[in-house]
């Protein structure tokens, strides 16, 4: 036994997954530390400084801020001083043949859908009545957590009563979206697909037509689901959880990047930039590679690492513009998100398909009055990027970059008249600002198969060592992490 233990917990990464733990650990009145390399919190959701101006490092469109779920608890709960801007429409379509705003109202949405040319609106309604469905039966988990595993008597009970709910998901079980579209006949009305392959690309990091079908239905109703814009940018959420951490007893070493992990006296010492810290517990709020190399695991002894390490690799870095740009004069006060397409008939990756977001008037301390920050991404595959030299390497980033400039002026151009300063970003550069090991975004593709049911609850690693964040159940979206984390910090405090 360790003769004294500084803490009961030593959460490592201050990710929206680590973040989740330590908060949810501190309620349980657990004795945390939570470290982060960088000098600001929020991970592959955080906001970053660059000569004067203030940029979403990666995600900035978040679900969950409804009065009844996590993020909207929280910040009722802690007094949070931030402030959710609910956008209408809350993101807009672009294809070089199509204009679709998706509104915050699910059923003036659709019947946009239906009123399309050539749309075969019973089929589209038959298709949303599906996935209603599927998204009723599994979003509830979301908003009550303590329906997921670790599960005790009376989530037992509960969910016994909710089985007829879950009937409309085992048809679709281990099939794609696409088996959906084809059963419906959809599969040939291309403004849905195109709406599809974008929306499953961001949120279950494939194209509709590979994706996992429950995921995916899940995923059609994000828009609707508490969706908003945090004013000021997602860093000022991630500060705040910090400084409720700090609120309610915990430790918060920010620019204290951990070094390693090692098993010490029945617990673990974790040794930091700071110093040494010993706990009962670890959490790494980590890549599974990134969690082996700090703990010194081999790729034998934690199989199921290695594999999860495996499934990232076949996933996604991203290419990024963090721009500057001079509003337009008219219509262009709130913050805005805009999904672009040049050609819907090839993949949704290398600048084809862009994430464009935009800072609004209200966005105070992101830029000077009159300007605005973007944060345009697009999908890379890391195996691609990978298999290259660093001057291939650079060489390819930099044409998919040109392709994301083009297609920026081709199908947003109001916002590109004035761009008065640019930032290209690169795997690299992402990696940099959010300390995500090799550039890598959203975690594991969650494309058609069975495997993505095998580990359904916090992952134990070893005794006292978890892993936390987007490549673990329940996966993708800041949401998605932060209720990982939350029933990551039930499993330890149901062993303290």
């Amino acid at each position: 036994m360790m003769s004294t233990l500084d803490y009961d917990v030593v959460v490592v990464g201050a990710g929206f997954g680590g973040l989740a733990t330590a908060l949810e650990l501190t309620r349980r009145g657990a004795r945390v530390a939570l470290c982060e390399t960088l000098s600001y919190p929020g991970g592959c959701a955080s906001t970053f400084q660059r000569d004067g101006y203030a940029f979403e490092a990666g995600a900035t469109l978040f679900s969950g801020f409804e009065p009844h779920q996590l993020f909207g608890r929280w910040i009722r709960e802690h007094r949070l001083d931030v402030t959710v801007d609910w956008l209408e429409p809350v993101v807009e379509l672009r294809t070089p043949e199509l204009r679709l705003p998706v509104s915050r109202n699910r059923a003036r949405f659709i019947g946009s859908l239906c009123s399309l040319p050539g749309a075969p609106a019973s089929a589209v309604r038959r298709l949303f009545d599906l996935q209603a469905q599927v998204a009723g039966a599994l979003w509830p988990l979301f908003d009550d957590p303590d329906l997921l595993p670790p599960l005790n008597l009376r989530a037992l009970l509960r969910h016994a009563g909710r089985l007829h709910r879950y009937a409309p998901l085992a048809r679709w079980m281990g099939r794609p979206l696409g088996a959906v579209l084809e059963h419906l006949g959809l599969s040939g009305f291309a403004p849905l697909r195109t709406y599809l392959d974008a929306l499953c690309q961001i949120t279950v990091q494939c194209s509709a037509m590979e994706a996992e079908a429950p995921f995916a239905l899940a995923a059609m109703d994000y828009y609707w689901r508490g969706t908003g814009h945090v004013r000021g940018g997602i860093g000022v959420l991630a500060k705040a959880l910090a400084h409720a951490v700090e609120a309610r007893g915990g430790t918060v070493l920010l620019a204290n990047r951990v070094k390693a992990i090692e098993p010490r006296d029945g617990g673990w010492q974790v040794r930091t930039r700071r110093g040494e810290l010993r706990a009962r517990h670890v959490v790494a709020n980590l890549l599974p590679s990134g969690l082996m190399k700090l703990a010194g695991l081999s790729a034998e002894r934690v199989p199921r690492l290695r594999g999860l390490s495996e499934r990232v690799a076949e996933g996604w870095g991203a290419a990024m513009l963090y721009r500057v740009v001079t509003a337009p004069r008219v219509g262009a006060s709130e913050a805005s998100h805009l999904e672009l397409v040049q050609d819907p008939r090839v993949p949704f990756i290398e600048g084809n398909h862009v994430f464009m977001s935009i800072s609004g008037e209200m966005d105070t301390g992101r830029a000077p009055e009159g300007l605005r920050t973007v944060t345009a991404s697009t999908h890379v595959p890391l195996k691609t990027l990978h298999g290259g030299s660093p001057e291939e390497q650079a060489r390819y980033i930099a044409g998919i970059q040109s392709r994301m400039r083009e297609g920026l002026e081709r199908l947003a151009p109001e916002w590109m008249t004035g761009v008065t300063h640019e930032l290209p970003g690169s795997p690299r550069t992402f990696q940099r600002f959010t300390q995500r090991e090799g550039g890598a975004v959203g975690g594991v593709p969650r494309r058609a198969g069975l495997s993505h049911y095998r580990q359904l609850g916090p992952l134990r690693v070893t005794e006292g060592l978890w892993l936390v964040g987007d490549s673990v159940f329940p996966g993708q979206s800041t949401l998605a992490t932060a209720v990982g984390g939350v029933r990551t910090a039930a499993s330890i405090a149901n062993q303290r």
